[in-house]
């Protein structure tokens, strides 16, 4: 998406050990007109799969799930990464591995909103090893739903995340798929 691509180049900034920091329009500061873009182009790919519900985790991926929601008419509903005490009984959970906190969380949701009935988008932020988008492919099997499709804003191509997914069969497509991320530079991987 190359309106993304210019978001990343123009307002991202690479941190040391392959980190992308976005924060200026994705995890900290939203960019509502680039929200909407990106969820007009995860309904586009994903439209014709029967999709009922989108899923994500909390925090940076609810604002691109809310407008692909949107974009489908479906609800949105977000893995919790800490619990609350509204959120104690009756859950899915799985453990994911933070690439850029470098800590495991438990994420969960309630049985209450995930069921076998439900057909399933994957929605997520960025994939760099994968862990993410595996714990909600997890917590969707625990549902018994099924996985129409997996979403990703910014894909660090040059980390193992694509190719895990990738034995999942599941199809997964990215809006930005990024190469390369050294000498502070921004490689962009053309789409397929």
């Amino acid at each position: 998406m190359k309106l993304l691509e210019e978001f990343i180049k123009e307002k991202g900034t690479v941190l040391p050990g392959n980190v992308l920091k976005v924060d200026a329009f994705l995890n900290h500061q939203i960019d509502p007109g680039l929200m909407q873009e990106m969820g007009k182009a995860f309904a586009e790919r994903f439209q014709d799969l029967g999709i009922t519900k989108i899923v994500t985790i909390e925090s940076s991926g609810i604002a691109p799930a809310v407008f692909a929601g949107l974009a489908l008419s479906v609800p949105v509903v977000f893995a919790r990464k800490k619990k609350s005490v509204t959120l104690t009984d009756n859950l899915y959970t799985s453990t994911v591995y933070s690439y850029t906190k470098k800590e495991s969380n438990d994420i969960s949701v309630s049985k209450q909103f995930l069921t076998d009935a439900d057909t399933i988008l994957v929605i997520d932020d960025f994939l760099a090893n994968g862990q993410a988008a595996l714990g909600l492919l997890e917590i969707a099997e625990l549902a018994g739903a099924k996985v129409a499709g997996i979403g990703i804003v910014i894909e660090k191509s040059f980390q193992q995340g694509r190719e895990l997914l990738n034995k999942t069969g599941i199809p997964v497509y990215s809006l930005a798929r990024i190469a390369s991320l050294e000498n502070e530079g921004i490689l962009f991987l053309e789409e397929e």
